[in-house]
Order: structure tokens, then C-alpha cells, then sequence
């Protein structure tokens, strides 16, 4: 690609995955994920630019094409991998954001590498971009990047999106750069949040920290107006309804079935490994249940999908270790001959074999601690036409909001764990019809296409570049 573009997607990395053939050599294909799946097609539509890292250090590659969007590499060393990507942003910000499940780290060569890398990226942007062409920045690595786009390219318009949550006032005060990080965000025209509980955490900052007024959803600066706003993002629902429909994903979701023992009851778990994820959780309700013969080996199997996460960063790997000794205890004291309770997958999986996963378990448990959203509970709603199927759901994922049909459940209350896994596996066909049947209606109403259209429908409405005085006769005090 050459020349700039009039619509430009800023994110930590590029939509694409390098695959190498058996014969050695190296293609591009699109990544798996709903922000890929919903931005994609925009782009096409625009001709505009993706700019990312490729994911190896020390890359440095000319704009390419694939799969018709055009993208443009920002290296990255390998210390600044390990300081602004693995330190940073996943073992400072990461948890900060996640009300602490563990302790932040604050170190200053992190930060130094996180501005630094988040400077590169606004520069590129501000290089390719279009005279007032629309930028749309994504998530928690490139915070700063919309002030310092907007100082370099003053005639863009500049929105953010939040796909993790954004914390409390208290837990934020923590971090020693709280005040360049929340000017940072303040670049933007419209910062966008996955809940309106942390576009109003973000405004109440706001306020405190900078003594910004706001009213409403709009934060008033000296020169213009930033906009708040949730847009719960979601998933591409026709895409998995048709999956899901094709016979060889129905004979594969039996197959699992068989392979599993044909129990009665089928539990999944689907999460990178994180400790947000609260699969150490899930896992001691479900070996409670079987030590207190509430549940049977043979009745239930418990199928988790560890899909691997940051295993440079120290955290995760005691994390993994702790969640393979704890399934190992776990078969070792509840096995039968010939059978295991729990079946751990420490892997990734593609697209389809989830699809079948997903309509073969009777019971999907998605139990984090904390998240932003969580895809994977709208994933399986949208996978269960046959209107069977039960949904766990954790009360502080972001998809709790939406789908309130779920059997919803306190991941640090072991006990209302195991009260709503059971009521899951005993409620009758008729409940979890009435409980799917609305929870896919939301999910296919309000869908990834529609959370992509919302956002860039409200960053280009007219009023979001109105000068703040024009709109506000008197100065809020909030």
C-alpha cells in the first residue's frame, strides 16, 4: 500500500497470523477474534490501513495487503516486548484494570518503554493518515497514543475503545502515571467502554485527578468536548448460527460426545489462561460436587480448554502449574477406571472444533473474576439454535448486563458455584429453552457488526467536533 488512508485502525497488533508451511514457507491469514471479524469488513469498505506489530520482534516489514485490508508493521524489539508488552501493559495495567486479582507491578523502565512504543505507533498513525481522516485506536496498550495524535495531527478525528474494564477511582489512584495516562485517553473525540459503569468511573477521574468538569456522558476541556460511552462489543452471530448448522460440525459436537464417555451431562470451559479467568474456581465447585456425590464421574464430565496465555510472564506460568495440579488432585481422588471427570486442554483450538465444542456441551461455565466483556458466553448462545443448553455465568463479566437469563453466579462463593452448576444440569428442557431463546434474540440483535457501526457512527456524528462553549452555555461542575 502506498499513500494514506481516510480511515486508519490502531491496535497493538496486526489482524493477521504468520503460518508456516510444512515446505518452510511463510503466508499471512486472518486472526481468529471478534475485533477482526467486525472491523475487517469496515475496512474493506473504506480501503483503509490497519496498523499493528506482526508479533515477532525485531521485524521490520513494508506495508502489505492481505485479505483485502492494507497493513502497516510497527517493529518492536525484543526488550521492548518484554518491557511494554509482557511488563507494562500485562503486568501493570492488566491487573490494575482486573480490581488487582494480582498485585501490579510499577516499575519505570516499563513505562518508559510503554511511551516510548506508544509514540512510535501515533507517528505512524499521524504518517498515514488522510487529512482529517478517522482514527480508530484499540484497548489498554495505547492509552497515550490518542493525545499524542492529536498533537501531531490536530485535524483528525480520534476515537478510543476500552475492550478490558476500566477501573474504580481508587484503584486507579494506584498507578504513579494516572495523570499522563487519563490525558492520554483525553486525545480521543470519543473514548468508548464496554459498560456504562466504567465510561462513568473514567469521568469521575476525570474530574478528581484533573479538576475536568463533565455532565452526562461529555467531559468538557478547554477547547472541545470528549465523549463517553459504553458499546458492549459482541460477536459475529450469523457466522456462528451457520456454523453450527453445517452436518460436519453436528457430527463432530456427537463425536466429542462419544469420545467423552456419552455422559448425561457435558461442562465446558473455554478461557485463555489467565488468572482472571476464575477456572481454579470453576474446577474446585465441580470436584466439590463430585466429592460430595451430588454429581457422579460417569454423569458428568467437565471438558476445559486452557488456550495458552503470556508464558514468558512469571504470573502465568504458576498460574498454569497450579490449575494442572489441581486437575490432577482433582481426577486422582473422583476417577473411575476408565473414566476421568476432568478433561484439561492446555491448547488452542480452531474455529470449527469450537463450534462443535460449543454445541455438544449441555453446560457452558464462564466464571471470570473480572472482564470487560467475555465473547465466549456470547459465543455459545449463539451456537444453540436447538435452544438446549445452559449458560454459568459470572456476575463481573460484562456480558452479565446483557444476558441476565443466565444462571448468573459469585465466582468467589464456591458454594453458589456448585448451586447453579447443578441447577444448570437439572433444569428442565423447558427453562433453558425460555433462558436461550431470549439470550440469543439479544445476542442477534446486538451483534459485532452493530457494535462496530454504533462507535463509528457516533465518532463521525457532527456534534462530536463541536467547541465545548457552543454547547454548554455554563460551565459544569459535574
Amino acid at each position: 500500500m502506498v499513500g494514506r488512508s481516510s480511515f486508519l485502525i490502531v491496535a497493538n497488533r496486526l489482524p493477521v497470523d504468520r503460518v508456516v508451511e510444512q515446505d518452510g514457507t511463510a503466508s499471512w491469514r486472518r486472526s481468529p477474534g471478534g475485533l477482526v471479524t467486525a472491523i475487517a469488513p469496515v475496512m474493506q469498505r473504506r480501503h483503509g490501513a490497519w496498523l499493528g506489530w506482526p508479533g515477532a520482534p525485531d521485524e521490520e516489514l513494508e506495508p502489505f495487503e492481505q485479505d483485502g485490508m492494507n497493513l502497516i508493521s510497527i517493529p518492536l524489539t525484543a526488550e521492548e516486548i518484554e518491557l511494554y508488552y509482557e511488563g507494562f501493559s500485562n503486568a501493570t495495567l492488566w491487573p490494575l484494570y482486573h480490581d488487582v486479582v494480582a498485585p501490579p507491578v510499577f516499575e519505570r523502565s516499563m513505562w518508559e518503554a510503554y511511551r516510548a512504543v506508544n509514540e512510535r505507533f501515533a507517528r505512524a498513525a499521524a504518517a498515514h493518515a488522510e487529512q482529517g481522516a478517522v482514527v480508530w485506536v484499540q484497548d489498554y496498550q495505547l492509552q497515550l497514543v490518542p493525545a499524542m495524535l492529536r498533537e501531531l495531527r490536530p485535524d483528525l478525528r480520534i476515537g478510543f475503545f476500552l475492550h478490558i474494564p476500566f477501573p474504580p477511582v481508587e484503584l486507579f489512584w494506584q498507578l504513579p502515571w494516572r495523570r499522563e495516562l487519563v490525558q492520554g485517553l483525553l486525545g480521543a473525540d470519543l473514548v468508548g467502554f464496554q459498560l456504562p459503569g466504567g465510561a462513568a468511573n473514567f469521568r469521575r477521574l476525570c474530574r478528581r485527578l484533573l479538576g475536568v468538569p463533565y455532565k452526562g456522558s461529555e467531559i468538557f476541556l478547554e477547547d472541545r468536548i470528549v465523549r463517553t460511552q459504553a458499546f458492549p462489543i459482541s460477536v459475529d452471530f450469523g457466522e456462528l448460527d451457520e456454523m453450527v448448522r453445517r452436518p460436519e460440525v453436528v457430527s463432530r459436537a456427537k463425536e466429542i460426545r462419544m469420545e467423552l464417555g456419552d455422559p448425561e451431562h457435558v461442562l465446558l470451559g473455554v478461557d485463555r489462561l489467565d488468572y482472571t479467568k476464575g477456572i481454579g474456581q470453576r474446577l474446585e465447585a465441580f470436584g466439590e460436587l463430585l466429592k460430595d456425590g451430588r454429581i457422579t464421574p460417569g454423569e458428568a464430565v467437565f471438558v476445559q480448554i486452557a488456550t495458552p496465555s503470556r508464558e514468558r510472564v512469571e504470573e502465568y506460568r504458576r498460574l498454569r502449574d497450579d490449575i494442572e495440579l489441581q486437575v490432577g488432585r482433582i481426577n486422582g481422588e473422583t476417577s473411575e477406571f476408565g473414566s476421568q471427570p476432568i478433561q484439561y486442554f492446555h491448547q488452542s483450538y480452531p474455529k470449527d472444533e469450537l463450534a462443535a465444542l460449543y454445541l455438544a456441551a449441555d453446560v457452558m461455565v464462564v466464571t471470570p473474576l473480572r472482564d470487560g466483556m467475555n465473547l465466549v458466553a456470547k459465543e455459545y448462545v449463539a451456537c444453540h439454535h436447538d435452544l438446549n443448553g445452559a449458560l454459568v455465568l459470572s456476575e463481573f463479566a460484562g456480558a452479565a448486563d446483557e444476558l441476565r437469563q443466565a444462571f448468573l453466579v459469585n465466582p468467589y462463593d464456591v458454594e453458589d458455584l456448585k448451586r447453579q452448576m447443578l441447577a444448570a444440569m437439572r433444569a428442565t428442557p423447558h427453562e433453558l429453552a425460555r433462558r436461550m431463546r431470549t439470550m440469543r434474540r439479544r445476542v442477534a440483535t446486538y451483534d459485532v457488526d452493530r457494535w462496530a457501526s454504533e462507535f463509528l457512527s457516533s465518532l463521525e456524528s457532527p456534534s462530536a467536533s463541536e467547541p465545548a462553549m457552543s454547547r454548554s452555555a455554563s460551565w459544569p461542575s459535574g
